[in-house]
């Protein structure tokens, strides 16, 4: 069951955009679970490819969300290419934003 703050994290998650992309990283299906706990906000996401040149962006924006929210959680961001990520996870929304 989600609680509002994973809902709150998700949403403020939607306004971290993939510069190359331009489509934020949840709808590029790069964010694969957010899970709150003990005052921390736990990110597991991925990037587009390993040698992403915009990670350390991404990262920077990615944690500064998650910090702003209300009660300034921790954020817990953690990088896997386990599975990698695929144009296929691009949610439906972000197909739409890149006119597909």
């Amino acid at each position: 069951m989600m609680t509002d703050l994973v809902d709150l994290a998700r949403e403020a998650l939607k306004q971290v955009y993939d510069p190359e992309a331009g489509v934020n990283i949840v709808d590029m299906g790069l964010i694969y679970d957010i899970a709150e706990e003990n005052g921390s906000v736990q990110v597991v996401m991925t990037l587009t490819s390993e040698g992403c040149p915009a990670a350390s962006q991404i990262l920077v924006a990615v944690e500064e969300a998650i910090a702003n929210l209300p009660s300034s959680p921790t954020p817990d961001v953690r990088i896997t290419f386990d599975p990698p990520w695929t144009p296929e996870m691009i949610t439906a929304d972000g197909r739409a934003l890149l006119g597909q």
